[in-house]
Order: C-alpha cells, then sequence, then structure tokens
C-alpha cells in the first residue's frame, strides 16, 4: 500500500487537500515532493513551498519536455529533434542545426521557467533567513540547491545572465543588468557550499527522492567540471565516493527500468507516479517518457517522439558493449519486417514509426504492463538528475588532468567493469598512462555512459572540440559564437533595453 498526496494548490494561501490510499506495485512506492498534506508539514508551510520547487522541477519546461532536451541534448552529435520532418522544423533549423535567432519560443519559455524556480527559491531563503530558525537550514538549504541548479542552466546557456538573488516584491526589481559569468558561479558556489553543508545524507524512507548532501556535492562537481577546475572537481567527486553512500551494483540494463528506480546509484532522482484515479497527470507525474516516447500509430503510439538518437551515437560503442541496447530503442519504418535487430529487450517488442531519427530514447522506454494499466506514455517514470557513474566519470577526468593516472585508471575502470558485468571478453581494461590516450578514453566513456542524459553538448563546449565534433557530423553550422545561446528577445524587449544581446546576434 502506498499513500498518493493530492497536489498542494498555492495561491493567496495553501488549501489543504486530502489524501487517498491506493494499493500498487511496490516499485511505485514513491511520494513525489510537491504532492503532500499539511500534516505532513510542520514549518509552517515553508516544507510546502520547498516541495512546490520539486514540483516545478519535473515540469515539462525544466528536465521533462522540449525546453530542456533542446537545451540540453539536440545541439550534440548524438541527439536531434526526431519526431517526423513536420512536426517542429522550426525547432530542427535551430537546434539541430543552429540557426540561431532571438526569436525562438523555446529560448524564452525555458529562461522564465528557470527563473520561476529562482523566484520561488528567493523568496523561501528570504523568510527563513528573517525567522534565523536554525531547524530550518536543510530547507533553506534544499531551496539554494535548486536556485544554484537554476543558475547553472543559466549561465551554461547563455553566459551573462541578470543575478536576482532576493526576494521579488515588484516587479521592477527584476528588470537588471546581466552579471558576469564569474559572479553567477560565485552564487552557485556559495549556495551550494551552504546546501553540504546543511542536508543530509540520507531522509526516512517517505521522503524519498528528497534532496542530500550527496546531491549538492555532487552537483558542485558538475559545476567545477563545466569550469575545467580540476582540483575542485576532483575534491568534490572523491567526497561523494569515498562516502560509501552510492554504489554499481545495478545493471546497466536495469538502471533506467521501473525496477532500477531510487537504486544504488540514484544520487538525485525526481520521483513521478500514476494512480488508477491520475494515469497520465503532471500533478504527480511528468511528460519525460511522453515526449520521447515511440511517435506511431495504434499500439506504438508512445509518445511524441521528440529527442532522438543519431547514427553518429550508434556507432560510438564498444562491440559488445551492453549499454548500447540499454540505450538505443531500436524500430522499424511501416512495412519493414519484425527482426532481431529491430527487437528490444526486455518486452521482445519491434515498433513502428516514420520518425526520421535512428533511434529513440530507450532510457525514456517503459514496461508494456505499467501502460496498459496506466497509459501508454509513462507518466509514472522518475527523472534521473545525478547518477553515480557520471560522478566518478568526473573523477577519472580531473584526476588524469592533475597526473594522477593510478587513480584516473582506478574510476575509468569502475565504470568499465560495471557495464561489462559478467562478460570478461567485453570492454578491456583500458591501461594506457599516456595522458592524451587517457583523455579520449575517459572522454568516449562519458559519451556512452551517459548517452541520451543531458549535457553531451556541454561536454564539447568545455574540451573546446566542439566545432570539430560537430562539423564531422554533418552539424556544419556550428560556430564557436553558438556555445552560447541568444539572450530571448522578449526578454531583452520587456526589460527596455536594460537587457543586452549576447555577442554577435545583433
Amino acid at each position: 500500500m502506498k499513500r498518493i498526496f493530492n497536489k498542494y494548490i498555492y495561491a493567496a494561501i495553501i488549501a489543504v487537500l486530502a489524501f487517498s490510499v491506493i494499493s500498487c506495485n511496490d516499485f511505485l512506492d514513491k511520494s513525489p515532493q510537491g504532492s503532500f498534506t499539511g500534516d505532513d508539514d510542520t514549518s509552517g508551510g515553508l516544507e510546502a513551498k520547498v516541495f512546490g520547487v520539486y514540483s516545478k522541477m519535473r515540469s515539462y519546461n525544466i528536465t521533462a519536455g522540449i525546453p530542456a532536451f533542446a537545451v540540453h541534448m539536440f545541439r550534440s552529435e548524438d541527439s536531434e529533434k526526431g519526431s517526423t520532418e513536420n512536426d517542429g522544423p522550426d525547432n530542427a533549423r535551430f537546434w539541430d542545426d543552429f540557426e540561431y535567432t532571438p526569436n525562438n519560443g523555446i529560448l524564452g519559455t525555458y529562461w522564465n521557467h528557470n527563473y520561476s524556480i529562482i523566484h520561488d527559491c528567493n523568496s523561501t531563503i528570504d523568510t527563513i533567513q528573517k525567522l534565523n530558525n536554525s531547524d530550518l537550514r536543510s530547507l533553506e538549504a534544499e531551496a539554494k540547491f535548486f536556485r544554484a541548479y537554476c543558475y547553472f542552466n543559466l549561465v551554461r546557456a547563455w553566459g551573462e545572465v541578470p543575478k536576482i538573488d532576493f526576494k521579488i516584491t515588484n516587479a521592477s526589481q527584476a528588470n537588471i543588468a546581466k552579471s558576469s559569468a564569474t559572479e553567477i558561479y560565485a552564487l552557485i558556489d556559495a549556495d551550494l557550499t551552504f546546501a553540504e553543508a546543511n542536508l543530509p545524507q540520507s531522509w526516512e524512507t517517505k521522503y524519498k527522492g528528497r534532496l542530500t548532501w550527496g546531491a549538492a556535492r555532487s552537483l558542485h562537481a558538475r559545476t567545477y567540471m563545466m569550469r575545467n577546475d580540476w582540483g575542485n572537481m576532483l575534491a568534490a567527486s572523491k567526497d561523494v565516493i569515498n562516502s560509501g553512500i552510492y554504489n554499481l551494483n545495478t545493471a546497466v540494463d536495469q538502471v533506467f527500468t521501473d525496477a532500477g528506480e531510487n537504486c544504488g546509484e540514484s544520487i538525485f532522482e525526481l520521483q513521478c507516479t500514476a494512480t488508477a484515479a491520475k494515469p497520465g497527470s503532471t500533478d504527480i507525474g511528468s511528460q519525460f517518457c511522453q515526449v520521447q516516447g515511440v511517435r506511431g500509430a495504434g499500439q506504438w503510439n508512445l509518445g511524441w517522439g521528440w529527442h532522438m538518437a543519431t547514427k553518429e551515437l550508434g556507432t560510438a560503442f564498444e562491440p559488445g558493449d551492453p549499454r548500447k541496447d540499454a540505450t538505443l530503442l531500436y524500430f522499424r519504418k511501416p512495412g519493414e519486417a519484425i527482426t532481431p535487430e529491430n527487437t528490444n529487450k526486455p518486452y521482445g517488442e519491434s515498433p513502428e514509426s516514420s520518425a526520421m531519427g535512428a533511434y529513440f530514447n530507450k532510457k525514456a522506454y517503459t514496461n508494456p504492463a505499467m501502460r496498459a494499466k496506466y497509459t501508454r506514455e509513462g507518466f509514472w517514470v522518475n527523472i534521473r538528475i545525478i547518477r553515480y557513474p557520471d560522478v566518478i566519470l568526473m573523477a577519472a577526468e580531473a584526476a588524469n588532468e592533475l597526473d594522477q593516472t593510478e587513480d584516473a585508471l582506478k574510476y575509468l575502470e569502475m565504470v568499465r567493469s560495471h557495464a561489462r558485468g559478467a562478460s570478461t571478453s567485453i570492454l578491456p581494461k583500458v591501461t594506457t598512462e599516456d595522458q592524451v590516450e587517457l583523455r579520449k578514453a575517459i572522454q568516449r566513456e562519458r559519451r556512452v555512459e551517459l548517452a541520451l542524459e543531458p549535457d553531451r553538448f556541454y561536454d564539447l563546449v568545455r574540451w573546446g572540440t566542439a566545432k570539430e565534433v560537430l562539423h564531422a557530423a554533418g552539424k556544419t553550422n556550428y560556430q564557436d559564437k553558438h556555445a552560447l545561446l541568444p539572450v530571448p528577445q522578449s526578454e531583452i524587449d520587456k526589460s527596455n533595453g536594460v537587457l543586452k544581446q549576447n555577442p554577435n546576434y545583433q
């Protein structure tokens, strides 16, 4: 049995709704943050505000839909818009082909929803700091984590952005000029340092998925990685590894299944679920699988078919690597025969679709039994935000850059051994002590281990290889200026010229 709580409705005050008790499978025994009753909130409404941010975090515009996928994924050589040619061709040109214009609607949507979460966090932080109650520090830490997370989204996408780290009481207060990337990263560092000091290592079971010290320290490592700050990146990632909290005990072909939710490698995972009353609701679930699901007819109408893998990604895996089948969802065109090559484990399904990409994202593939129980579009599937292998590979990369070759090889082998499993004939151990060759090996490992997850594009940018790699993959429109997005023209217009456009987009 599990409790599924109705979502708080925020207006001038919080309206508390009743909860129901609903029977379902053990692996769906989760209560998404953002869905609970007043009996669970002993902080005078502040916990409700923080839980509201969790709800926003699993929303379409931040992690579960086209704006998030476009910014974080479409721009790499491994991903593309997908779907059909006549479905959003303007977005294919903008994101796949780097025909950036300041008027693209997704730009404004992504910008505004990140700032919406930031504003919510600022309000909560302001209230807590005025109360000066040490018992509320973990709530403040959660709010600061999310503020840092959203500013990290913004600074990577645009570079200089307005730094609003205070409660807005009048809309005009938000109309400020951009701050430097250095100033934004200073705020991120301060917020995550506070979160690391004030978040617990774990929560009681009813708060499964809630932010922990490990999530904050891992995100901090990721922010150092974007800055190529190898010393701090290594220290943060080693702290997480040496904590002993996380493990690689779940097989790679299970991690992105229902059974793999909240497994030992989950550092931060947004909780989603479905019920008979709400089989396809964003109140308790998300559109993560709906947007990426197979675009077909009848039984193969599983979603919209956006964010597909390219042929280039298909060739990136070493022979026999189990992660290939765990990442790429094979399909056939209408009229084609069912073959072993287009049939997927573990359900023996061969989807049929006219989508233009090479593969669908198997990390958003759903259990047919659950489709029959709820909807075909997978609203119950959790969103994995930070995984342990990512942190291990951060440690490997930083160690190699700091000439700590033995440690770099050790961390790299941890990830490859996990992928290899019991199959000793595949994924041979990397033994090179040459820094350049080891760097390439670690970069290749990040590509396949984290394939179709966010930020491959940002890896290419920080490595300085974006133009070379993207041009080789046929994305020849990419130029150095495309590492940053143009500021949404709608935001410049609203600011009456206070906001300035990024260079080369005038």
